[in-house]
């Protein structure tokens, strides 16, 4: 937003320079973009007054004109503007004056002489003094210019225009009066407000000046609505240069003076208005919601077609205007209006909302109804554009229509600021006192009870609504800079959340056996859950408003959102695939009962090497399992850890297997069930998932640091038959229970199926290791324990021990 220095320095005038007031404004949240001079610098220009105009005898279009400019002999210029006249008043640039120009040196005056005519001097449109040219011709001053005046000093041409950034949160400081209420709490200085008569006489002459009566059927849209009429106004009067030079410099055009005067209010308070053409307007006011299909032709002549949910002013003959945005054409006001009906109104910020960008349009009351208009202010900004237009036109104003429900305006419920909330936040002591003053100057109401200030924001602070809102108010007040730089003090807490460091330790060890990570939307499609369906997955959520057709669903596990990756790089010729994601997997149909697991997953295709290896071979279920068992902690006793055959519709019911440690369900690994890979166009392809709970509780688990045994250990191998149907991982079991806190480790070290074991059996073999951390172990104690060892497994699972 534009705005003039000097027209805020007329409402609040620190003893500050433009420079400084800048910086206050930018420290308080109102960033200025840009600051810069009404007009380019130049010298030398001061106003002058025509005495005499000539022909020139040489030239049909130039003129030698002899100028006053207030010293002792007149200056004879020829100037060649069609509009110079005896008596007028212009800027004149004396011999030796500097003019702004676009190569920055700037062009100097100097005595000339054209068509055998001196001339000393020029006589300055409104272009050579860096202003924009309304007439083809010398920029004419008033008749009371004082002549020899500095033109600088004369047009406040070294007035200030600041480019304020205004937060879409500030509405209330898209105004003159905004900005300077801003100033005067920053340098603590009272606001000089303008005079606005509230008590207009009213004319009552009949329908000359009757205001129609308004009728607002949407309420909520429009809690607060006021008319008044304003007849027999004299148009032959221009809008007062003052008038026109605040509205220029603050970046609008000046139209006429009616609608300058709505725009100036604008600018001015912050409220915008609305002129009607009060003899255009068939009946009555009704504001409601437009008729769906109904067309309305804007002052911009474009003719849009309205859907139901816009705002709009409308009279017996149909919509006048788009409320809040743009007036109708119909109504609009002319050069040859005399008799009009203004409107000042509140509109709900949801109302005006997204309307006018739906029709490609973006205008000064939008801006403003879109953040929040004061609802209060309607009223003064009525009365003081009635009062302009009247006290400079002699219009006749009318009676004030007022629609109003009072229950559909803006509720301010009282915030409760705790004192010491404000050292917390802040980190620095300030007197309540203090901020009891801050506040109360930005219009809050504020009531100190006990340890607390009660304060209710004013009716134009839509931003204000929790305590922490205040604070900031206060600080950025208070001023940034004057809240010294110190260290915090701050609370450590020893309960360190290990997380995410142990989530990465567990990512680093994939990567290092040849993974990738993969990152995705936690949305997954339908079809592949279709696939991967089973009951215990458990129910899928649908989406109410999905992004795509293929992300419709939230994803069970995680494999709905890698298997579409590893399609994607296998239809790019990379054949050999690693991929793992940590995440969210979702169960349930509804957000009641949804729950929600944080997983880890794995997918692999392809060989165990990359082509290029030696010795290659297609990548199998064990080659899985080291991988995931490279999740664990290298420490864990491999005793806690169990496998048993997996019985999930979507995997190969030989080749997969769900993981337990401490009896306790992990996850599920395997091969992918051949129909289910054929039907997702997949080679052999192996996953996995885990539940990351359990597997970051073992890797928090404290390990106990025992001291070797200086005792040697001893080694017993047997060899036992036993049928095939039987796991490895029940005859460890039974070996480790048989065997008791002797047997310090043991593996399997030999398999055979073949022609010298009989058919549905096979031959294991097994190392175990002895070892008392007392003593040495004799001969007779390893043979007693590895007897027990061999009678368990006979008994349990009917085992022979091989001779041979």
């Amino acid at each position: 937003m534009k705005i003039s220095e000097q027209w805020l320095r007329q409402w609040v005038n620190p003893n500050n320079t433009s420079e400084q007031l800048a910086e206050q404004l930018t420290m308080a949240g109102l960033e200025i973009d840009d600051r810069y001079a009404v007009a380019r610098a130049f010298s030398g220009v001061v106003v002058g007054e025509v005495v005499s105009v000539e022909q020139h005898p040489d030239a049909d279009k130039l003129r030698v004109t002899q100028v006053n400019i207030g010293e002792a002999e007149l200056l004879q210029i020829v100037c060649g503007a069609p509009n110079v006249t005896v008596g007028m008043k212009a800027p004149v640039a004396t011999v030796g004056a500097v003019l702004p120009s676009d190569d920055k040196k700037g062009f100097k005056i100097k005595n000339g002489n054209l068509r055998g005519v001196d001339s000393n001097g020029m006589l300055c449109g409104a272009s050579e003094i860096d202003l924009t040219d309304s007439i083809d011709g010398l920029l004419e001053l008033p008749a009371d210019a004082p002549i020899g005046t500095d033109i600088r000093e004369y047009l406040g041409l070294d007035n200030q225009i600041l480019d304020i950034s205004i937060t879409p949160n500030r509405g209330d400081c898209f105004s003159v009066r905004g900005i300077a209420r801003e100033i005067s709490v920053i340098n603590d200085l009272p606001m000089q407000l303008p005079e606005i008569p509230t008590n207009v006489v009213v004319t009552d002459n009949g329908a000359d000046t009757a205001t129609p009566a308004v009728t607002v059927s949407a309420i909520e849209a429009c809690p607060r609505y006021l008319l008044q009429s304003i007849s027999s106004i004299d148009r032959s009067i221009d809008t007062p240069k003052w008038m026109q030079d605040a509205l220029v410099q603050s970046g609008l055009r000046s139209h006429n003076f009616l609608v300058d005067v709505t725009n100036y209010v604008l600018m001015e308070l912050g409220q915008p208005l609305h002129a009607f053409d009060a003899d255009t307007i068939v009946g009555d006011i009704v504001v409601r919601l437009a008729h769906p299909a109904e067309t309305i032709t804007l002052l911009n002549e474009q003719t849009i077609t309205l859907t139901g949910d816009e705002l709009v002013i409308a009279d017996d003959k149909g919509a006048l205007a788009l409320a809040g945005i743009m007036g109708g054409q119909r109504s609009s006001v002319t050069d040859s209006t005399t008799n009009i009906i203004v409107e000042s109104a509140f509109f709900g910020q949801l109302a005006i909302a997204a309307r006018a960008r739906r029709f490609g349009l973006h205008t000064d009351a939008s801006q403003r109804f879109e953040r929040g208009v004061d609802f209060e202010l309607p009223a003064l900004a009525l009365a003081r554009a009635v009062d302009l237009i009247t006290s400079v036109t002699g219009g006749q104003a009318g009676f004030i229509v007022e629609a109003e429900n009072t229950e559909h305006l803006p509720a301010r419920a009282p915030i409760t600021l705790p004192i010491a909330k404000v050292r917390d936040v802040i980190g620095i002591e300030i007197a309540p006192a203090v901020m009891g003053r801050i506040l109360t100057q930005l219009g809050f109401e504020v009531e100190q009870q006990a340890d607390s200030l009660i304060c209710t924001p004013p009716s134009y602070r839509f931003d204000m609504s929790i305590k922490e809102d205040l604070i900031e108010e206060i600080a950025r007040i208070y001023g940034y800079d004057n809240i010294p730089s110190v260290l915090p003090h701050l609370q450590v807490s020893m309960d360190y959340d290990d997380t995410a460091d142990l989530t990465h330790e567990m990512k680093l060890a994939l990567v290092d056996n040849g993974y990738m990570e993969a990152i995705s939307f936690s949305f997954s499609d339908a079809k592949i859950e279709a696939l991967l369906d089973d009951e215990a997955l458990g129910e899928v959520l649908a989406l109410a408003n999905p992004i795509s057709s293929d992300l419709a669903v939230m994803r069970r596990t995680l494999l709905s959102s890698l298997l579409p990756c590893v399609q994607y790089n296998l239809n790019r010729q990379q054949p050999r695939v690693r991929f793992f994601e940590t995440g969210l997997s979702f169960v349930g149909q509804s957000i009641s009962d949804l729950v929600q697991t944080p997983s880890i997953a794995l997918v692999a295709v392809g060989d165990i090497w990359d082509e290029q290896a030696y010795q290659n071979r297609a990548l199998d279920f064990y080659d899985l399992k080291h991988d995931i068992e490279q999740l664990l902690p290298a420490q864990i006793d491999s005793m806690r850890i169990r496998y048993e055959r997996s019985e999930l519709a979507f995997l190969h019911p030989g080749q997969s297997a769900k993981l337990y440690i401490d009896d306790a369900y992990v996850g599920w690994l395997g091969q992918l069930h051949p129909n289910t890979a054929k039907q997702l166009d997949l080679p052999a392809t192996w996953v996995a998932q885990l539940s990351l709970a359990p597997l970051l509780t073992l890797a928090r688990e404290q390990q106990a640091i025992t001291t070797p045994s200086k005792f040697p250990q001893v080694r017993r191998d047997i060899a036992i038959l036993i049928d095939s149907e039987i796991s490895l991982q029940a005859l460890e079991s039974t070996i480790r229970a048989a065997a008791g806190e002797l047997l310090t480790d043991l593996w399997l070290f030999d398999v055979y199926q073949g022609d010298k074991v009989p058919a549905g059996q096979r031959s294991l073999a097994f190392a175990l290791i002895w070892q008392d951390r007392s003593q040495t172990l004799s001969d007779e104690a390893v043979k007693t324990a590895t007897d027990k060892v061999v009678q368990a497994l006979t008994e349990q699972h009917a085992a022979k021990l091989r001779d041979s």
